[in-house]
């Protein structure tokens, strides 16, 4: 339940930063801040409590198997979330060196 509340505050974050920064840095910092808290809400949708690694043997007892996909595509999307930040950066400071050092959304 704490999971949910974090991942809905981190995506509140991101959104009133996205919406009344001006800093094009805040503005980014802003969009990490939401694909933060969605990757929290999909790997907390995805857990099961007391559950276990979905690998098979024949002297296992099925107990709840915790879903690897939610997994997969959160590392996913971490990694792609790492470059899109970094180009994301290096175009805010080309864009602010264009108009003279000024970050700040007019």
């Amino acid at each position: 339940m704490i999971y949910y509340v974090f991942a809905f505050t981190l995506i509140g974050l991101g959104l009133f930063a996205i919406m009344f920064k001006k800093n094009l840095f805040k503005i980014v910092i802003g969009i990490e801040l939401m694909t933060a808290g969605v990757n929290l809400l999909f790997i907390a949708v995805g857990f099961v409590v007391g559950g276990t690694a979905p690998i098979f043997e024949e002297s296992a007892k099925f107990s709840g198997f915790v879903d690897p996909v939610p997994q997969a595509l959160i590392l996913t999307s971490i990694v792609i979330g790492a470059a899109s930040v970094g180009l994301a950066s290096a175009l805010a400071l080309r864009a602010g060196s264009a108009k003279g050092g000024d970050l700040d959304v007019h």
